[in-house]
């Protein structure tokens, strides 16, 4: 190519452009922005108080409810929860419909070609699915509810909230642990049943353990009245070798669950001192209570 058809060539090109500029409608090229613009801006505003007074709807609905019992359900606050998590989500799929519609795109002609399967594994909706569905089934199955005691995987504490993609752990130091539902396997429910307190008093091979039990009736006697939880009069075990070798007298307390913890440190405190009390050493080495 020789330069002079080069500079013909570029001599017609921007000449092109020019007179492309000159034409192009710029006055309906802003207003179609500028509406297109107020449209979506609209359609949020429309979506945001949707999403805001029907929540705040299902929100007095189910507090209503809930005031006419004579207690509050945990069943019913879980699934208070999973209804405000399925609005907000609904709401939040017929916000993008509306918005992808107003800008032209074919959305209902996306899903009848793909297939709404597909499409939802294209959009990376796939392990939403799976969260959705492991959800239902602790519902379902009633697994666990707001306000349990449990153990998932390796994290422990109070379930605060059930929503469709994740549970909410608060642990016992005020972690929030936020666990993806798929990944919920197995679960330590620790609010369903009636939990027993073990009770380890550390001793000493050496320790008069046949004047410990009279001590330990004694505190039983004056304690347990005391403390509404307990379902059943302790049960003295007697001396038991732990798992680290450490030698306890141990004393088991049935009593309702979420008291249980509770339950240990007060009467392990009353054991140590009574014993003292009595003139018997007791070893100073740690001993951690097994968990009930």
């Amino acid at each position: 190519m020789t330069i002079q058809t080069l500079v013909t060539t570029t001599a017609t090109s921007s000449k092109w452009l020019q007179n492309y500029v000159k034409s192009f409608n710029w006055e309906s090229f802003f207003h179609l922005v500028t509406t297109r613009f107020f449209n979506l801006l609209a359609l949020t505003v429309l979506f945001f108080l949707i999403n805001l007074i029907g929540k705040a709807i299902l929100s007095r609905s189910f507090r209503k409810y809930l005031s006419t019992r004579d207690q509050t359900s945990n069943r019913l606050q879980t699934i208070s929860m999973l209804t405000m998590n399925l609005f907000h989500y609904t709401i939040l799929f017929f916000w993008v419909y509306a918005l992808l519609s107003t800008l032209g795109v074919p959305v209902g002609t996306l899903i009848a070609g793909a297939g709404i399967f597909s499409l939802a594994l294209g959009l990376g909706a796939q392990g939403f699915v799976s969260d959705l569905v492991t959800g239902i089934s602790i519902l379902v199955e009633q697994q666990f509810d707001v306000g349990d005691s449990v153990k998932i995987g390796t994290i422990e504490g109070v379930v605060t909230a059930l929503g469709l993609r994740t549970t909410q752990v608060t642990s016992a130091d005020g972690t929030v642990n936020y666990i993806p539902n798929r990944n919920i396997t197995i679960i330590a429910n620790r609010s369903r049943n009636n939990m027993r307190a073990l009770v380890n008093i550390p001793i000493a091979a050496n320790t008069p353990v046949e004047q410990l039990t009279p001590i330990i009736e004694a505190v039983n006697t004056k304690l347990v009245p005391a403390h509404p939880s307990i379902l059943e009069d302790p049960d003295l075990i007697g001396v038991v070798t732990l798992t680290g070798g450490e030698l306890v007298y141990q004393v088991a307390l049935v009593a309702k669950n979420g008291s249980q913890f509770n339950l240990q440190a007060t009467f392990l405190a009353a054991y140590l001192k009574a014993i003292r009390q009595a003139g018997i050493h007791l070893p100073t080495h740690n001993v951690t209570p097994p968990t009930a």
